[in-house]
């Protein structure tokens, strides 16, 4: 409750939050939503600008953009947070693992992740693309492997912090098995520090698959898909700029929502950030 109440002091974070909720149902609900199928080719409405029946005109194939850019939420949005939450699940468990029994299970699954870790993530996420094929499965699946080491790493630490807690200790000299320890004294305070990496890194991937589609490795036509959509318009961006408007726009306005929350995140969870803030905010009034 004390987190959602320093949560809805900032409007900004609220507003964020808002965003990416009506992302989310959209996406899910994309059937109810979109206007036209999102595969429908249709040559005699090529290029056609908007109207009351295509309120945000016709592609190359006279297909709906409206209805391209509600579907494109499932890949660009939906299956990120799937890949996602599957890399914070695996992390997470070898980082409790870690952090928690500490010695030569720490040191195995520390070494697994320094090998993980020290390939670049591009460079890695495209030799995976090289080997399984293009799709956005495969890249799904490589974003899985590059990322549960890094959450695995950070979540850890801060095991291995909220360990050294006093009434922690109590509970371990008490006999207090370790899965009854790890649930009941560190997952719910480590919650908070899993919940603000996981908020800032959905931006990245956002933007990492977006970046793939664009270049023709992730999702294949005739699917839609944000990256895949600014690349349909690239050839004539020129002389149909508006093209690139809608999808362009889709990828900043979610990638911002998704940043605005993560920092409203780390300050609402932060009682030293939310000080600082008040007073900052005390003064701005006072001046």
């Amino acid at each position: 409750m004390r987190i959602l109440k320093n949560l809805t002091q900032d409007k900004l974070a609220i507003i964020s939050l808002l965003v990416i909720i009506v992302t989310i149902v959209v996406g899910i609900f994309a059937s109810i939503f979109a206007p036209h199928d999102p595969e429908e080719v249709n040559m005699s409405l090529r290029y056609a600008n908007p109207s009351w029946e295509y309120l945000l005109g016709n592609d190359h194939l006279g297909r709906c953009i409206l209805s391209r850019l509600v579907y494109g939420i499932r890949p660009s949005v939906l299956w990120v947070l799937a890949a996602l939450s599957i890399s914070i699940l695996i992390g997470a468990v070898m980082g409790f693992m870690a952090g928690y029994f500490r010695g030569k299970i720490d040191a195995f699954i520390m070494r697994i992740c320094d090998i993980m870790l020290s390939f670049p993530g591009y460079v890695m996420t495209l030799a995976i693309i090289g080997i399984l094929g293009v799709g956005l499965e495969n890249i799904l699946i490589a974003f899985i492997l590059m990322k549960w080491a890094w959450f695995a790493r950070v979540i850890r630490t801060s095991v291995m912090q909220y360990t050294e807690l006093e009434y922690v200790k109590f509970s371990i000299a008490s006999g207090n098995s370790a899965m009854h320890i790890i649930f009941k004294h560190i997952i719910p305070v480590t919650f908070s520090d899993i919940a603000v990496i996981s908020s800032s890194s959905i931006s990245s991937m956002i933007l990492q698959i977006s970046g793939f589609s664009f270049l023709g490795l992730g999702i294949q036509a005739p699917n839609p898909e944000w990256g895949m959509m600014l690349n349909e318009a690239r050839e004539v961006m020129f002389s149909r700029p508006e093209l690139m408007l809608a999808p362009g726009l889709a990828i900043i306005i979610v990638v911002s929502a998704f940043n605005f929350l993560s920092d409203g995140l780390q300050v609402a969870l932060n009682p030293i950030l939310m000080t600082s803030k008040n007073k900052l905010q005390e003064n701005e009034v006072a001046k």
